[in-house]
């Protein structure tokens, strides 16, 4: 098959997104939301016509609290996004955002977290990304034992895990470029990102095996495109229906979940092609 054929072709594409993204977290840096920062959440809703975001900026700077990032949302709603406020900072948030009671709104929610709290959930994140890509390493590495010619069973796993980096490095580095907050619902996503993407790896991976079994093949790299011929189809298919949700879902659901909705179509897309381009032709 040709993703075999000119494999270095790919994989000079995906080193070059990989490189691309770290520069840009490393550039630009990764903001990260109140969930692994600490501070304060509040939203709004107006009962006419929302303000202008530069009024609204205008009137919260006045108030002297530091890096406040206000965020239009729905028709009429806003989300603040501020320090960890007290009961006091609140209540004058809350006095300039209704400009001195000439804009009347309803407060939906307003949640706080501190910095410490903040610093414990973010080092739990990171952990729990390590521990998943882990125990993916393993139950690869344990499913495909008895897989010991030409490649061993412990490099189908290293294989993935090198995969599953690309899959998670190039989201991470649009959301960088973009300037979205890193909260738990990036990390959610990125999670989801992994388990969608070694699923789809195992399967080619597991055809491989198969062929292998029967002998389909002059040698390995045909074994491999036969595989790849066998599963292209239904690899585009599976991963396609999941897109068309996530697009539905981004562009007619919540703001809530507009950037996990973006961070998840991101890593599904490359999570496909990293399982067709990456993964099967790194085996040969």
């Amino acid at each position: 098959m040709f993703i075999v054929k000119y494999r270095k072709i790919f994989f000079a594409i995906s080193a070059m997104l990989v490189v691309v993204s770290i520069a840009v977290v490393i550039i630009r840096g990764l903001h990260f939301g109140i969930d692994f920062k600490g501070g304060s959440l509040t939203e709004v809703s107006y009962k006419d016509a929302r303000p202008e975001t530069l009024e609204l900026k205008t009137a919260v700077d006045v108030l002297s609290l530091g890096d406040v990032r206000i965020q239009p949302a729905g028709e009429r709603d806003v989300i603040i996004r501020t320090k960890s406020l007290s009961t006091d900072e609140h209540s004058t948030l809350l006095t300039a955002l209704s400009f001195d009671g000439k804009s009347l709104f309803e407060e939906k929610r307003f949640s706080s977290i501190g910095p410490v709290v903040g610093k414990e959930l973010r080092s739990k994140a990171w952990v729990a990304i390590f521990l998943v890509i882990l125990g993916i390493v393993l139950f690869v590495a344990f499913a495909f034992r008895h897989v010991s010619e030409p490649v061993a069973s412990w490099k189908y796993g290293l294989i993935i895990v090198i995969s599953l980096l690309h899959d998670i490095i190039i989201p991470t580095g649009v959301v960088a470029f973009l300037g979205k907050d890193v909260d738990t619902l990036f990390i959610i996503a990125l999670l989801s990102i992994m388990g969608l993407s070694v699923h789809d790896s195992i399967v080619v991976f597991d055809r491989v095996r198969e062929n292998l079994r029967l002998k389909k093949g002059r040698d390995f790299s045909e074994t491999v495109g036969k595989s790849l011929e066998q599963t292209f189809v239904r690899s585009i298919n599976t991963s396609l229906t999941i897109i068309l949700v996530l697009f539905a879902l981004y562009f007619f659901g919540p703001t809530s979940t507009k950037d996990f909705s973006l961070i998840l179509l991101i890593g599904m897309f490359f999570g496909t092609y990293s399982s067709i381009f990456l993964g099967s032709p790194l085996l040969v």
